[in-house]
């Protein structure tokens, strides 16, 4: 327990930075976009995208752009990035929805959503590339180059499902369904941020990987390594952790080639139905029904309180799940991923037949 209480104290300078950096990981948004260039290509969505990217972009390489704009981690902030974070300094939560995993639909004006959330973020820029500019449409004021940016990062996003669908924690220590926002009151029932503040044994996780996913490529270059927590935040594990697990599964080492790998395979993708503007809520609630799948059999543990750097208070958990985690979850990365790509493809096509 000592242990345990040590990790999750070290955890707690990690566990909300993680997941606001990267969310489905450079290799992931960069496969999405990647999978959504060769499906367009040779049609007129991809004209109309080529107008608006500048000279050798793609949408491979634009992917992690809204995940760029919230640091340096990309390199240097252009004068581009630094006037849309200045016009919308609520970017960040353009990103997620917090829908309890264990609905089944996204509503508007729900429990866990918001006006910023990524459903409505994504009807905006989608009005925006259909020509729809008004204040009522349009409230962020995007541009019809930013809202290209910005649908094909979350287009991403919305199939991560602890982007769309949450863990809510009850006083007793078990998921619960908070049934509005009031319940949510840091008292009985309590939010785990996503999963940012649900918390892996990262020795346990590796461990157990070693068994059951095959390796990965040898890093290049001769950096030493970085400072690792022992515990991995299960949003973070989300974003990240089962991109790598999915791509070494496909025999597949870059986003290009886990794109060819995609559509080699042929998958069976479910088509949207309907004006595009209710695309984003069909698949945040595909995404509900995948975080459902993503929980299921995991088990929340000790709980500690962490402090974090501005000095807000904020609990944590221990997180357990099963054995074989990594197979089913990996499994089922790739297939959101793949559901991602094809489905933001589909989407420029409807726009620009």
């Amino acid at each position: 327990m000592k242990k345990l209480a040590c990790m999750l104290a070290l955890a707690g300078a990690f566990a909300t930075v993680s997941s606001s950096a990267l969310a489905w990981g450079a290799d992931g948004h960069r496969a999405v976009g990647a999978i959504a260039d060769k499906l367009i290509r040779g049609s007129n969505a991809e004209k109309q995208v080529a107008a608006l990217l500048l000279p050798g972009e793609s949408l491979e390489k634009v992917a992690t752009w809204a995940d760029c704009v919230k640091g340096s981690w990309c390199g240097p902030q252009t004068p581009e990035m630094v006037d849309y974070v200045s016009a919308n300094p609520k970017h960040s939560e353009y990103h997620y929805t917090d829908v309890p995993f264990q609905l089944d639909a996204y509503h508007d004006h729900g429990v866990g959503t918001f006006d910023n959330d990524i459903v409505q973020t994504l009807k905006s820029a989608i009005a925006v590339l259909q020509g729809k500019d008004t204040p009522q449409t349009n409230p962020h004021r995007f541009t019809k180059r930013q809202a290209l940016l910005i649908v094909a990062h979350l287009a991403g996003d919305i199939h991560q499902p602890l982007h769309v669908g949450a863990g809510f924690v009850g006083k007793d220590g078990k998921f619960v369904v908070p049934k509005s926002h009031a319940e949510v009151d840091s008292l009985n029932v309590f939010d785990s941020r996503g999963g940012n503040n649900l918390l892996l044994d990262d020795a346990v996780l590796t461990a157990t990987s070693d068994k059951l996913i095959p390796p990965g490529a040898p890093k290049e270059g001769g950096a030493p390594a970085s400072a690792k927590s022992p515990t991995k935040p299960f949003h973070s594990y989300w974003d990240t952790t089962v991109v790598d697990y999915a791509m070494r599964r496909s025999s597949t080492r870059t986003p290009e080639q886990f794109a060819q790998y995609a559509i080699d395979s042929k998958p069976a993708v479910s088509v949207n139905t309907g004006d595009v503007q209710g695309w984003p809520y069909q698949w945040a609630n595909d995404a509900l029904a995948v975080s459902k799948v993503a929980h299921k059999d995991v088990r929340v543990g000790a709980v500690s309180t962490q402090t974090s750097k501005g000095g807000e208070s904020y609990k944590v958990w221990a997180l357990a799940v099963p054995e074989n985690y990594p197979v089913p979850s990996s499994a089922l990365a790739r297939e959101q991923l793949i559901k991602g790509g094809y489905h933001l493809a589909a989407l420029l096509q409807a726009i620009w037949p």
